[in-house]
C-alpha cells in the first residue's frame, strides 16, 4: 500500500528534480521568452508527459531484475542515493543555467524524445526507482505510482518556468538569489532521501 511517507518523500524528490536548472527548464523558459506560451504548450506536455513514460519504461525493465536478484534492488539503492546527494551537492554549488538562444520551440514527440537523451533524466530516474522502490511490493505498481506523482510535480514546475521565464531569468541574474534558489532545492533533494536512508541503515 502506498503511505503517506512515501508520497511526501516521491513528491519532495520529483518536485526537487522538476524545478531545478535543466535541459527541459532551460527549453522552457527559452521557449516561453522568445515564443509566447500558446506555441510552448507542445514543449511543456512532452516534458510533463515524456518523462513518466520514460520513467515507467525504465521502471518495468528494473522491476523484473529486482525481482529476480533482490539483493541488486539494494546496491543500486546505494548507488542512486550516492549518486543523488551528489547531485545536491552539484545544485548547491552551481551557478547560472546556461541560456538557449535562437531555437524554435519543439513539438510534443521531440520533447517526449529528448528525455530519452537527457542526462537528467536518467540520473533522477534510474535513481529514483533504485531509491524509493521495494521488493517487499509489487514494484511495477510502485513504479506508475511514482510516475503520476512525477506528472503531479511536473506540470506546476514546467509552468513555472515558462510562464515566468523572463521573471526567472532575471531573478537568476542575481548571484544572492541564485545562491539561495540552489540551496533550497538542493536541501530538498536530501530531505527526500532521509527516509531511504534510514531505511537501508535500520
Amino acid at each position: 500500500p502506498i503511505t503517506t511517507q512515501f508520497m511526501i518523500s516521491v513528491f519532495l524528490f520529483a518536485l526537487s528534480a522538476a524545478i531545478t536548472p535543466g535541459p527541459n527548464n532551460v527549453m522552457l523558459m527559452s521557449s516561453g521568452v522568445n515564443f509566447g506560451i500558446r506555441r510552448s504548450v507542445p514543449l511543456l506536455m512532452g516534458v510533463c508527459i515524456g518523462f513518466p513514460a520514460m520513467f515507467v519504461g525504465i521502471g518495468l525493465g528494473l522491476g523484473a531484475l529486482f525481482q529476480r536478484y533482490p539483493q541488486v534492488h539494494t546496491i543500486i539503492s546505494v548507488i542512486g542515493i550516492i549518486y543523488l546527494l551528489y547531485l545536491a551537492w552539484r545544485i548547491a554549488r552551481s551557478g547560472r543555467p546556461e541560456q538557449v538562444r535562437d531555437i524554435k520551440p519543439l513539438t510534443f514527440l521531440q520533447a517526449a524524445a529528448f528525455q530519452w537523451v537527457n542526462p537528467k533524466a536518467w540520473v533522477m530516474a534510474t535513481g529514483a526507482i533504485a531509491a524509493f522502490t521495494t521488493t517487499a511490493g509489487a514494484i511495477n505498481q510502485q513504479v506508475f505510482n511514482m510516475a503520476l506523482i512525477f506528472i503531479v510535480a511536473a506540470v506546476p514546475s514546467a509552468l513555472t518556468w515558462l510562464l515566468f521565464g523572463v521573471g526567472l531569468q532575471k531573478l537568476l541574474a542575481d548571484p544572492l538569489w541564485l545562491r539561495r534558489f540552489n540551496y533550497l532545492m538542493a536541501g530538498l533533494l536530501v530531505l527526500s532521501m532521509v527516509p531511504v536512508i534510514l531505511d537501508l541503515a535500520g
